[in-house]
């Protein structure tokens, strides 16, 4: 048997939450509230536990206001827990020591951390000073992610110059000046077009390969899971729904696959073979359960001509909106019993 990976991340029932102030509605309510305000307790992260071997690239998925940002700020030490315990490369992150704080970073696609007015390579010194990177380290980790992110003349311009595209690699360069072991990304890409989406994902793979730099990652779009997590955690209302495999989600929680089939005659009724999903120019769309597929390929292939025939797995966005589904059904139960 192979020896397991060292842990560079290690998450124990980690739990935060926030005391809020609440009140109805009205001149009244806002009157009230001045003398006697009430509060209640909401729980952002709600006791989850997952482990990061080192050089590993995981998703942490999750809608809006699942905890996942909270959770990034915990790790980071940004924010500090109200219960559970952390340990990053052997560092609590809530003690904001130097050496944890110089072993890793938090690139946010919403925030700037770049000088407005000047050029990016002059913020690249600034973190040169901040982080106390030797001189010829510096040259090294700058020319070797500037290139690797295409952005040898973007960094001579003022950063108020540049596209959203652009300004974001000059910001992943940054944040990378000081060698990572561990990266915490909080939707890198949001905002981005297509193309640069794609080059950042292809850094980012590119980076965790040649320093195994441990990367979790949120994103709303698909195709950056997809093209670099093996591994994705799904996170809802602070809790952990799902810890495994990308692969094994779709087997787990969609017991169904679509067979796409063309045939010579368009006519032909299929509804016997599955649910049909759409029919158009002789190219139907079935959806059939997985135990009976490859039955069904079978049976369409001796019955009819057939063109072309696929089979696909439903989209890892569907999937994932089944995994949010029944985390509600539950709610709803748990609250009607």
């Amino acid at each position: 048997m192979p020896e397991p990976q060292p842990l560079d991340i290690r998450v124990t029932n980690l739990r935060k939450t926030f005391r809020v102030p609440e009140r109805e509605a009205g001149l009244r309510a806002s009157m009230r509230s001045l003398l006697r305000r009430t509060y209640r307790d909401v729980d952002a992260v709600a006791g989850v536990s997952f482990d990061i071997p080192a050089g590993e690239i995981v998703g942490f998925l999750g809608p809006n206001g699942a905890g996942k940002t909270t959770t990034l700020k915990m790790l980071s030490g940004l924010l500090f827990p109200t219960s559970g315990e952390i340990r990053v490369l052997g560092h609590v992150p809530s003690r904001r020591e130097r050496k944890y704080l110089g072993r890793m970073t938090l690139v946010m696609g919403n925030r700037n951390q770049l000088q407005w007015d000047i050029p990016a390579l002059d913020s690249f010194e600034m973190n040169r000073a901040i982080y106390r990177i030797p001189e010829a380290d510096f040259r090294v980790a700058r020319d070797e992610i500037v290139e690797l992110l295409e952005i040898g003349d973007l960094v001579r311009k003022p950063v108020r110059t540049l596209s959203l595209g652009e300004r974001m690699k000059a910001e992943i360069a940054a944040s990378l000046l000081h060698r990572p072991q561990v990266l915490y990304l909080d939707e890198p890409t949001i905002g981005l077009d297509v193309t640069m989406q794609k080059r950042i994902r292809s850094f980012l793979a590119e980076y965790n390969q040649r320093h195994g730099a441990t990367v979790l990652l949120t994103s709303h779009y698909m195709a950056d899971v997809q093209a670099l997590c093996k591994r994705v955690i799904i996170i809802d209302r602070g809790s952990i729904l799902y810890d495994g495999g990308l692969r094994e989600l779709s087997t787990r929680y969609s017991p169904h696959q679509t067979v796409n089939v063309a045939l010579s005659d368009p006519e032909n009724d299929l509804s016997g073979y599955g649910e049909v999903l759409s029919a158009q120019d002789g190219r139907i769309s079935l959806k059939v359960a997985k135990s009976e597929t490859s039955a069904v390929a079978a049976r369409l292939l001796a019955d009819f001509t057939v063109s072309d025939l696929t089979i696909e797995d439903p989209p890892i966005e569907d999937v994932i909106e089944q995994v949010f589904a029944g985390s509600v059904q539950r709610t709803v139960n748990k609250v009607g019993r």
